[in-house]
């Protein structure tokens, strides 16, 4: 008797309180999206023991891996590059089932995981692939037959004659209340995008429950603050809601942010404030009721979609706990409110901004600025943060003298810097919350883009066709591209690939770039003949008018860099600050992410622009990769302290997952690479304690 105790002393301390499995069975490790884990088994003391215990290679490198795993049921699901969805031993990586659809395709667009759901016996796992969802058999990875047409129901279902032949997908897991599957929405960004209604589909049968219309309908709330015919104009659409849903799973809320209305940067052709674009929707999670709503930016012509979904969190105000929805913003704010009734738990300012835009627009006079917590993410830069180490600093200066800089400065034909960066402040990746300790954890970029606009009718610039008014903005004339911007050159695509894939890959998209599912055949003819060589740049004054009949477009996206390559303005690049909800204080700051070249020449680590979130244990830790020099670093999540790191064998643009299985503490990470010019990867990378 006296060994068997011993014996369950041992095991207990060596395994943690219990061996029993500890899943993370959803999307940031549960319907409230906070990235946190109960597990402690892995802590401060022990960290350093981490080593690599399996790698799981997919034979996949045609895209990104943004995959943040699920382990539901004994087995730990994810997807490839090319969105084969794939189930393995949590325990030895070792393939369990793949699936890939009966017609052999490949699916190229970013993923960022997949939906679990069980009652029963009946246990499925739920995906997107193209303009589909799809039910798979969680045991077996077969299609189940009862679910919509043989397994699959269009993601347009919803969307009306508007979505026709339009560009229609999603990159994000939906979010699962009971048989209820509400489901994120990725779309054009450019003038006719499809309509982003927020659709509830039921997860036995595939039908539609519901539709909330985010481009209200006459008779609707909200409808005045659109032109009255915009909620039927083709070339006015999106307010999608695409980074991701929470549920509050007591009250039976989704917390739905949502995006931009389309095109991105005028708005001349929708002239109001465009409710529910920009907005945090707090709607009955079972009919789609609205309850509350709030907007974040007004009239939105800089791209400053919600990026994240929200986090369901508790905070404490003078000494009694109230039950709150937080959300980070591109714009490095986060807004807290109470989640029955949207009242705000910190003040929020409507602050006046300039309204002297490009001709046609109107501006909303106003924006809303919380008064806590402080920003994470500086708001704007003067010239004396200015890059000191660029060898052109002087030739940047004066382009800092010439560009548009102020506050919600609105979109110019002389440029305009977007600072924090198209692409936030925060980003998809989402912000990890403690509820030991009431922390936030919020991982953010600091890059300064330049937004230019061109006059349409009046442009000089080369053009050709569909290519000049489909492609040129991201891959340039000469198709030498933009890699640091994230848009690859084109000048040897065609050489090796043939016709038939190009195409392929124009009308389904790949990675982050949108497909072009409308574009007519002489119009994908005319791309490829230009990429061939075969066509002749013409001036624009030859072509036809952009079909949209919008004044303006834009220049393409551009980050300001030096031209070493690295940002124009000085450090940090790359943050990661704790942020006391309670209070609204920070907690701490830290850069995050390193080049190591500069390092080497003694300048402190400056930080990197870092894609995907962070993982918070109860166990002391903040887990987190992200960055471009392919680490995954653990941080002491009470100071900010690097506790440990590890090399990867490609960077890991993902949020990672930890699990108990068989007694034993993972975290996984899906090491794509890929983005920002890193190096390819294919493999799944799982790490666990020394015996």
């Amino acid at each position: 008797m006296v060994k068997l105790l011993y014996l369950a002393i041992f095991f207990i301390v060596l395994f943690g309180r219990s061996s029993r499995d500890v899943e993370w069975s959803e999307y940031l490790g549960g319907a409230d999206r906070n990235h946190y884990s109960s597990l402690d088994q892995i802590n401060k003391e022990n960290v350093h023991r981490l080593k690599k215990i399996w790698e799981f290679h997919t034979a996949d490198t045609s895209g990104q891996m943004q995959c943040n795993p699920i382990m539901a049921d004994g087995l730990l699901y994810g997807t490839t590059a090319s969105i084969e969805v794939f189930a393995l031993d949590p325990s030895t990586g070792k393939e369990v089932w793949r699936f890939q659809d009966a017609s052999n395709r490949k699916w190229y667009s970013t993923n960022r995981g997949v939906s679990f759901w069980k009652k029963g016996r009946d246990a499925r796992i739920l995906f997107t692939a193209e303009s589909w969802l799809y039910a798979l058999d969680a045991k077996t990875g077969k299609r189940i037959q009862s679910f919509g047409d043989s397994g699959r129901v269009s993601l347009k279902a919803g969307l009306g004659e508007l979505s026709k032949n339009k560009f229609v997908i999603s990159s994000t897991p939906g979010a699962i209340y009971g048989n209820t599957i509400i489901m994120p929405l990725r779309l054009s960004e450019s003038a006719g995008a499809a309509p982003g209604y927020i659709q509830a589909f039921d997860v036995v049968t595939g039908k539609l429950t519901w539709v909330f219309k985010t481009i209200p309908h006459p008779g609707e709330k909200g409808y005045d603050t659109w032109e009255p015919e915009n909620y039927r104009n083709e070339y006015v659409g999106g307010a999608n809601s695409w980074s991701g849903i929470s549920i509050d799973q007591q009250r039976g809320i989704a917390y739905v942010p949502t995006g931009s209305a389309a095109f991105d940067f005028y708005g001349g052709n929708r002239k109001g404030n465009n409710l529910f674009a920009n907005s945090l929707l707090a709607l009955q999670a079972t009919t789609g009721k609205l309850l509350w709503h709030f907007q974040f930016t007004h009239h939105d012509v800089w791209d400053r979609d919600l990026p994240a979904p929200p986090n369901l969190i508790t905070v404490t105000r003078n000494g009694k706990q109230i039950d709150a929805v937080a959300q980070v913003t591109k714009q490095g704010f986060v807004y807290v409110f109470d989640r029955e009734t949207g009242a705000p738990l910190f003040d929020i300012n409507e602050v006046e901004v300039p309204t002297n835009g490009l001709k046609g627009e109107v501006l909303s006079t106003t924006q809303p600025v919380p008064v806590l917590p402080a920003p994470f993410a500086r708001q704007s830069i003067t010239e004396n943060e200015i890059n000191p180490w660029s060898p052109n600093r002087d030739e940047l200066i004066q382009k800092f003298k010439t560009i548009r800089k102020e506050f919600y400065a609105p979109p110019s034909l002389e440029g305009t810097l977007i600072f924090p960066g198209f692409d936030g402040g925060a980003e998809w990746g989402g912000a990890a919350f403690d509820k030991e300790s009431g922390l936030l954890f919020v991982n953010s970029n600091e890059m300064p883009w330049i937004l230019t606009m061109k006059n349409i009718n009046n442009t000089k610039s080369i053009s050709s066709g569909a290519y000049g008014k489909y492609c040129m903005s991201c891959h340039g004339a000469q198709m030498q591209g933009n890699p640091s911007s994230g848009f690859p050159a084109l000048v040897d695509v065609v050489k090796n690939k043939s016709r038939a894939m190009v195409e392929q890959v124009i009308r389904g998209g790949k990675g982050m770039m949108p497909g072009f599912p409308g574009l007519s055949q002489k119009e994908i003819a005319d791309v490829l003949d230009y990429m061939e060589g075969k066509k002749i740049a013409t001036s624009n004054e030859d072509e036809d008018e952009d079909d949209s009949s919008l004044p303006y477009g834009f220049t393409g996206y551009n980050k300001w860099l030096d031209k070493s390559g690295y940002p124009a303005i000085a450090p940090p690049w790359g943050t990661l600050t704790a942020i006391d909800m309670n209070s609204g204080a920070h907690r701490w700051k830290v850069p995050l992410g390193e080049y190591k070249e500069l390092t080497a020449k003694g300048i402190p680590p400056t930080g990197s622009e870092n894609y995907g979130g962070a993982v918070v244990t109860k166990g002391g830790l903040l887990f987190i990769a992200a960055t471009r020099d392919e680490k995954v670093r653990a941080f002491d999540k009470e100071t900010g302290k690097l506790l440990w790191q590890s090399d990867l064998p490609a960077s890991a643009h993902a949020t990672p997952t930890t699990y108990r299985y068989k007694g034993k503490q993972y975290f996984v990470l899906a090491c794509g690479g890929g983005k920002l010019g890193t190096k390819k990867g294919d493999s799944y990378v799982a790490f666990g304690l020394e015996e």
